[in-house]
């Protein structure tokens, strides 16, 4: 008897000991990932700390031009998905079917779910945006379709530059950039006064055949939402795109994906939001694997361009183009300063809910983020129009084991992806139409009546 007590007792405290190293080793992994993410984030414990969407004075804003406040974004969470004015279409059949958010899903990482961004002369949806083709009506140089895939909106209040070549925005990267600020139509790129975001959206709504019109808005009923946005506007201009594309911008500086298990942890609300294989995969993204080098900003990308040698949209089957500067979207950076050396280098994106939909970088050219992260360890081109010798500097080959490989996907996939985007997409707007898309077979696949 003496004898199983004494056995008991050995196997007792042995799997205490383990426990207790387990739990040590788990402490210890916390401690050496804080100072990691420490140094990488300038020597700031919580530089990498997300502000919750309604903290309006903590998220990065136009403050002169265009200052946050609630009733803006509410405003512009209801015309970014509103398909009502949709009436600049190219033909009747496009009427009143496509919004802002038709390119940019919340169910897919405010991205499109198909390779490419396809609004006016566009037709279905799927389930998250993947079967949205061209309309039978449209030929292809009469769609809205995009020639680089549309970027994700989350985070992007971050972004001092925006679009793949960062030609919106005058500070940051284009500071002193005033000559290229002229676009081909002859407009100013950045002479408006606002911060890039504004801009990009005030020049996008006419871009993507979006008209708000005084006569639209208080058809709809969005009248008093707009007096209490801008009351300090003109009414000509509180009334127009002017004052819709500021509201849906605020809106958009909201998308924050606070709710990642990664922001739970770094805020220690949870320190086990992220398991030991994730975490170790944070040591290898802020470490080993190079990845902070280029996503070391807040919203876990830069304001950097690079080139990587990855293909162009216009390398992929099925492609549908009526963009005229097409090889300007393939020479990235270099389409914008004029510059040889700027040539194929693009945006350094953020990262988060990146596995919500397939398909990355600028030509859609990788599918799977396992294909992706290949692609980045081997750090080869793959386009004939990009010999190595044009690569960044910062594209280096890594050498990952495969059970690193599969740590590192999962913090990319699992520890990134804030899983509530949906807190960000109204139950119904003012129009009373289906929506991000009104078209017949958009509203048969949504089951929208």
């Amino acid at each position: 008897m003496n004898k199983v007590i004494f056995l008991l007792l050995t196997v007792s405290l042995f799997a205490s000991s383990c426990v207790d190293n387990t739990v040590s080793s788990d402490k210890q992994l916390d401690f050496d990932l804080r100072a990691l993410i420490t140094t990488s984030g300038f020597g700031e414990e919580d530089f990498y700390v997300l502000p919750d969407e309604d903290d309006l004075d903590e998220i990065p804003q136009d403050r002169i031009n265009n200052p946050l406040t609630p009733e803006k974004v509410e405003l512009g969470k209801m015309l970014f998905f509103e398909t009502g004015f949709a009436t600049a279409a190219r033909k009747p059949s496009g009427m009143g079917t496509y919004s802002c958010a038709s390119c940019h899903i919340p169910e897919a990482g405010f991205k499109p779910g198909h390779f490419q961004g396809i609004a006016d002369g566009g037709n279905g949806y799927g389930i998250n945006g993947e079967d949205r083709t061209s309309s039978s009506d449209y030929q292809d140089d009469e769609m809205d379709v995009q020639s680089a895939r549309p970027l994700s909106l989350i985070n992007v209040a971050f972004v001092t530059n925006t679009t793949w070549n960062g030609r919106f925005g005058s500070g940051g990267a284009n500071v002193n950039t005033d000559d290229y600020w002229i676009a081909k139509d002859g407009t100013s790129l950045n002479a408006l006064g606002y911060a890039a975001l504004e801009t990009q959206n005030i020049k996008g709504l006419e871009t993507h055949r979006i008209n708000m019109t005084q006569e639209v808005i208080e058809d709809f009923g969005y009248k008093a939402m707009f007096d209490a946005a801008y009351p300090d506007l003109t009414e000509d201009e509180r009334y127009s795109n002017l004052g819709g594309s500021l509201a849906i911008s605020a809106y958009i500086r909201t998308i924050l994906s606070n709710q990642a298990p990664f922001q739970k942890w770094l805020k220690e609300e949870d320190t086990e939001a992220m398991s030991l294989d994730e975490k170790k995969g944070a040591m290898l993204f802020f470490g080993k694997a190079q990845c902070k080098n280029c996503h070391y900003e807040k919203n876990l990308g830069s304001n950097e361009f690079h080139a990587l040698g990855v293909k162009d949209m216009d390398m992929r089957p099925y492609y549908r183009t009526t963009d005229d500067e097409l090889q300007d979207r393939n020479l990235g950076r270099g389409a914008f300063t004029g510059k040889e050396e700027d040539n194929y280098k693009f945006k350094v994106p953020q990262i988060y809910n990146m596995s919500d939909s397939p398909f990355y970088f600028h030509g859609a050219s990788v599918q799977f983020l396992d294909e992706l992260l290949e692609y980045k360890l081997n750090a080869k081109s793959e386009n004939h129009r990009v010999d190595d010798s044009k690569l960044s500097i910062k594209f280096n080959s890594v050498s990952l084991s495969n059970q690193e490989k599969e740590q590192l996907l999962l913090f990319l996939n699992e520890s990134l992806r804030d899983p509530n985007l949906l807190r960000y997409k109204p139950n119904q707007i003012l129009s009373g139409n289906c929506f991000p898309n009104n078209d017949s077979a958009s509203r048969r696949d949504i089951g929208c009546n």
